[in-house]
């Protein structure tokens, strides 16, 4: 993964375990001082927000742990590889869009952040500028145009 998106993670882990874990800890030991706990709802549901949060704040540790973050390229920097934005134009239905090939846990698709091991990534990598890459996919063969290349500084 980038650094970018390691820091993003981390920060997300921080802040659920220095702000939500705090708020629904509170919450949990509020509604437990209300009483009987078999018919307490407030304190059950308090209980499995909490443990939600913990699995999500388990997810992240795990993910962390895991992570390379990788660099851009040193070399060449007019080919299309990870880390890089890419602005295409769909040759079928006559659109732009941008793509940033990123690696597991910083994809974002509505943000236009594909994982970079996906076919679509996968047929742009090595591309150029005014290449045309076909990509096949499950719906058929996708024909997108190279127009730019960038990487971050």
């Amino acid at each position: 993964m980038t650094r970018a998106g390691y820091d993003k993670l981390k920060a997300e882990l921080d802040r659920l375990e220095h702000d939500e874990m705090r708020v629904l800890e509170e919450r949990v030991a509020r509604a437990r001082a209300e009483g009987d706990l078999s018919e307490n709802a407030e304190y059950h549901g308090a209980r499995e927000s909490l443990a939600m949060l913990h699995a999500r704040a388990n997810v992240l540790r795990d993910k962390l742990a895991r992570a390379v973050i990788v660099q851009s390229p040193q070399g060449s920097k007019d080919e299309v590889a990870f880390g890089a934005t890419v602005v295409v134009k769909d040759l079928d239905l006559d659109e732009q869009e941008e793509f940033t090939l990123v690696g597991a846990g910083e994809e974002d698709y509505a943000a236009g952040k594909i994982l970079v091991t996906s076919p679509l990534a996968q047929g742009l990598v090595g591309k150029k500028v005014g290449d045309v890459a076909e990509i096949r996919v499950p719906m058929g063969i996708m024909r997108y145009e190279i127009l730019e290349i960038r990487f971050p500084e």
